[in-house]
Parts: structure tokens; C-alpha cells; sequence
């Protein structure tokens, strides 16, 4: 049996720029407000925080300063992954050094892998490091997705603790969980799934939405922790609109624009990414206005 990371919330941050620059005192400000919303860890340079458009440089001074404002009141977990097996090696010892207590590393993408090659490449992840590893299964963005059975390969290892599981399948969920049972902590990478995951036995989920709404997902985990499911269903379905919004453009887009409309001053993508289309932009305020997170 394998120990949960974390069990409820965990926000993938966003990086706030000003001027091309990581903003840190606002990092510091944003990583504040997700304590403050009863988030129990963060994840750093991931997909919603720009890791294709981070320097390794800044991923290690992303890490290390949150690590410095956090200390021991929140798991930081890194965004290491890469599709250069060596490369992900570097970044996820880079990391340990920084502080991190835990790295998220992606399934390779665009070169894709075998069975054997995934195993080979997460198996060197996490004999590289002394740290839990997480696995990050999402094939829309990687084109490759990771089977039920190569995640039973992948849980043997001592030091793969998790799945984040952003297929969107959830017969394929059942499955790893019926397969892994307590060697492999299930966490939901969708956050329009997260109380059937749960449902499941999955331990939490790795939550975009939660950098506008902490509360609210912080409030739906708990609900179902405390068996009461009613009221975990009603607060995921509060979710759907939000989710639907964060996601109505290639994330981060819609969240940072979100971020900016509420005040916190997460400032541009880096391009490729560009702002979202005005139509896009009327519904991340529209539902955040009807969400009750832009105030009148």
C-alpha cells in the first residue's frame, strides 16, 4: 500500500509574467490565496503553468521560491516531464535540489513510446531522485495514452505513487483502479470528473479550475470524503460552467485571462500562446459573473 501525496485538492498553478519576466511577488500572492482556499498542494511548471515556455533555470527559481513561502504548510510538486528521458532525469533532480516534495512527469509526447519504453522512461524518473513520482496520463495534448496495464507495470515501483488521469475515460479509470488498487493513488485530471473519480477510490484531483474557485473545490472533495455524496454531486455540477470556460480554449489561456479579470495579475502567455478570441473572453466573464466571482 502505497500513501496518498495528498488526498482533496491540488492546484496546477498558473506562472504569472509581467513584462516577459516570472513575476515572483505575485507567484508569492497567488501561491497565498491557494493556501488560504484550503488547497492541500500545488503543482508547479506543469501544462498550466507554461512548462514548454519556462527555462530550466526558471523552473528551478519557480520551485525553490515556493518552496521558501510554503515551507511545510504545502506539498510543491514539479512539472518535470519531457520526451527526453535524460532531460526529464535533469529536470526532476533539479527539482529535489529546489525543494520540491514530489514531481508530476508527463507521458512522452510526439516521439510517443512503447509499453516497454514508458516503463524504461518512468523507471529512470524515479530512480534518479528520492522523491515520489506522479504520473501524468493525458494523450489529448501527448497523443499517447498510457493502459491500464502499463500503469499495474509502473505501480511496482516503489517510489510511483500516483496517476494523474486526464483521459477523460472513465471506464479506463475503473480499470487501473481495479488493476493497482492501493500501489498506484488515483487523482483526477479533469475537473469536470473529479466526484466520479472519487467514486472510484481516487484520492483527489489536480484541479485547474481551482486557481479562480479553491474553495469550491476544495468544498466538492471534501463533501465526499465526509460521505456526503449529495452535496459533493451538486458542487461538481456548481463545477461544470467554470470548467467548461477554463477549457473553452487550449488551458492556460482561459484561466490566466480569468485570473486577470479577477484582479490577480497573472499577465500574458508566452507566445505561442495568444489571448483568447473575443467570443472566448465574454464567456470566462460572463461565467465568472454568474458564478459570483466578479462582484458587481
Amino acid at each position: 500500500m502505497k500513501n496518498p501525496l495528498f488526498t482533496g485538492v491540488c492546484t496546477a498553478l498558473v506562472t504569472p509574467f509581467l513584462n516577459g519576466e516570472v513575476n515572483y511577488p505575485m507567484l508569492e500572492r497567488l501561491i497565498a490565496r491557494q493556501l488560504e482556499g484550503g488547497v492541500h498542494a500545488i503543482v508547479l511548471c506543469g501544462t498550466t503553468g507554461e512548462a514548454p515556455t519556462l527555462t530550466d533555470e526558471e523552473k528551478r527559481d519557480i520551485i525553490a521560491r515556493a518552496k521558501q513561502v510554503t515551507g511545510d504548510d504545502c506539498l510543491i510538486i514539479a512539472g518535470t516531464g519531457s520526451n527526453d528521458t535524460s532531460h526529464a532525469v535533469r529536470l526532476s533532480r533539479q527539482a529535489q535540489e529546489a525543494g520540491a516534495d514530489a514531481v508530476l512527469v508527463v507521458s512522452p509526447y510526439y516521439n510517443k513510446a512503447t509499453p516497454e519504453g514508458l516503463c524504461l522512461h518512468y523507471q529512470a524518473v524515479a530512480l534518479s531522485v528520492q522523491l515520489p513520482v506522479i504520473v501524468y496520463n493525458v494523450p489529448s495534448r501527448t497523443g499517447l495514452n498510457i493502459a491500464p496495464e502499463t500503469a499495474l507495470e509502473l505501480s511496482k515501483h516503489p517510489l510511483i505513487n500516483g496517476i494523474k488521469e486526464a483521459s477523460g475515460n472513465i471506464s479506463q479509470v475503473a480499470k487501473i483502479a481495479a488493476l493497482c488498487g492501493d500501489e498506484l493513488n488515483i487523482y483526477s485530471g479533469n475537473d469536470d470528473q473529479v466526484v466520479p473519480l472519487l467514486a472510484l477510490g481516487g484520492k483527489g484531483v489536480i484541479s485547474v479550475v481551482s486557481n479562480v474557485a479553491p474553495e469550491l473545490v476544495h468544498n466538492c472533495c471534501q463533501a465526499f470524503f465526509d460521505g456526503d455524496t449529495a452535496k459533493a454531486r451538486d458542487l461538481q455540477l456548481e463545477m461544470l460552467p467554470l470548467s467548461d470556460a477554463l477549457f473553452c480554449e487550449v488551458n492556460p489561456i482561459p484561466v490566466k485571462y480569468a485570473m486577470n479579470l479577477l484582479g490577480w495579475e497573472a499577465g500574458e502567455c508566452r507566445l505561442p500562446l495568444v489571448e483568447p478570441s473575443e467570443a472566448h473572453q465574454a464567456q470566462i466573464e460572463n461565467t465568472l459573473r454568474a458564478a459570483g466571482l466578479i462582484q458587481e
